[in-house]
């Protein structure tokens, strides 16, 4: 690379003799400057490509995660309805199956856009893998060695801990079917401090402390082909109906929603290794209470529904009915707003959706609580919690039921609010 440039600079005559006279100049710094532009060119347009395919993705998500609500909302009702021993439970059953598996893609989607909704913790990467060995060892198989390697004083990071089980799941899976036999899988943890200089050849990276969590194989490994595509969604090296495309995607979203860097280092016939920073954590990870909740009881309480989608509103004044509560339904903010002031200050719960006409469902609630101090809430959406929270995060006491769920989801979340303190929408 790089090398000499010749300038010829004419010629001149010497005892009879022409002597050709020439100057060179280096240019190998230019050269090198070039091919770090047009490294840094190439990874802008390949993050500008993925940032365009995650709003696609998330748009689809959110139309099709509406249509699932009913098709699986309806199924649960038709199934309360049958016999125990009638022939159509297990078609029934079939339809619920592919219905769950939609959902899992949409949510799929929703991760690598970035607009998976998620209520994040302070904990300690060691502990949470820790807590996930004996699944993950299910998941590969006996014929894989499973090789835990954690860092010591490891620190700590703010994540949804459901995230954490979808990173690995994707990857242990991934390097499953790159290893097709016996092989080895290591997962390691460290801490990482990444300098200007790093970053300064990485165009998303930030300098800064992480903690790193790798999955590394001995599998097949990639060549840089394949390596330049293994986080577009539906890219697979599979056959058909083997792969969805989407676990590499699912890790990809999940990492830079969390502000972290995700690296892979593949040749082929050599393995891979998948490197993910996550930004440390200043406090201490803190452990998880599990706390019973009681089974829902509606007797009594009034719930303030509303939904701008007809056959959702439907769907879930008949759950919200079933279930006991006394339900006002109404299609659109303006509707809500009338309701409550005719229900003299003896609304319960709001349950809302996130984007409608009018306003939004926290611009709502804020107004609602304005007069009905009292209330709780429980936001909904088939998108992004986004109005409610801040890049899908949310705050502390907030309660968020991500589209489509079932009739027990529902009643858990709503017996959660019901059962907290009241919220300021507003703050």
């Amino acid at each position: 690379m790089g090398g000499s440039h010749r300038h010829p600079c004419g010629s001149r005559r010497s005892g009879g003799q022409a002597v050709n006279q020439a100057i060179y100049r280096d240019i190998t710094p230019r050269k090198k400057a070039e091919e770090e532009q047009e490294k840094l060119l190439a990874q802008l347009m390949q993050a500008q490509k993925m940032e365009s395919v995650g709003r696609l993705a998330g748009g689809v998500a959110h139309d099709f995660n509406n249509m699932l609500s009913v098709i699986l909302g309806l199924a649960d009702f038709i199934e309360e309805q049958l016999e125990p021993n009638s022939p159509m439970r297990g078609d029934l059953q079939e339809i619920k199956k592919a219905g769950q598996r939609s959902v899992e893609l949409t949510r799929q989607l929703l991760a690598f856009a970035r607009k998976q909704t998620v209520s994040p913790k302070v904990l300690n990467i060691n502990a949470t893998v820790e807590g996930l060995l004996k699944m993950l060892r299910r998941l590969i198989g006996e014929d894989i060695a499973l090789v835990w390697a954690p860092a010591a004083a490891l620190w700590s990071v703010r994540i949804d801990p459901t995230q954490v089980d979808q990173i690995l799941a994707n990857l242990c899976v991934n390097a499953r079917d790159a290893i097709g036999g016996t092989g080895k899988l290591t997962i390691e943890t460290g801490n990482v401090t990444l300098d200007a200089e790093y970053c300064a050849e990485h165009l998303e990276y930030v300098p800064g402390e992480y903690v790193l969590l790798a999955v590394s194989d001995d599998g097949c490994g990639m060549d840089e082909d394949i390596l330049a595509k293994i986080f577009e969604p539906f890219f697979t090296t599979k056959g058909m109906g083997e792969s969805t495309g989407l676990g590499l995607s699912t890790v990809y979203g999940i990492v830079r929603q969390n502000n972290g860097f995700i690296n892979v280092y593949s040749e082929p016939g050599q393995g891979t290794t998948l490197k993910i920073y996550l930004p440390r954590h200043g406090g201490q990870a803190l452990e998880e209470l599990s706390e019973s909740v009681p089974a829902a009881d509606g007797a009594g309480r009034i719930i303030l529904l509303v939904e701008d989608e007809t056959a959702l509103l439907q769907l879930n004044q008949r759950m919200l009915t079933s279930l006991g509560y006394t339900v006002l339904a109404a299609s659109t903010p303006g509707e809500a707003i009338r309701l409550a002031r005719e229900s003299q200050g003896r609304i319960d719960l709001l349950l809302t959706d996130v984007v409608m006409p009018e306003m939004n469902g926290r611009e709502l609630a804020a107004k609602l609580h304005s007069f009905l101090p009292t209330m709780k809430q429980v936001f909904m959406s088939g998108y992004t919690a986004n109005v409610i929270a801040h890049h899908g995060v949310l705050d502390e006491g907030v309660y968020f039921l991500q589209k489509p769920f079932l009739k027990k989801d529902l009643a858990a979340k709503i017996n959660a609010a019901l059962a907290q303190p009241p919220q300021d929408p507003a703050a």
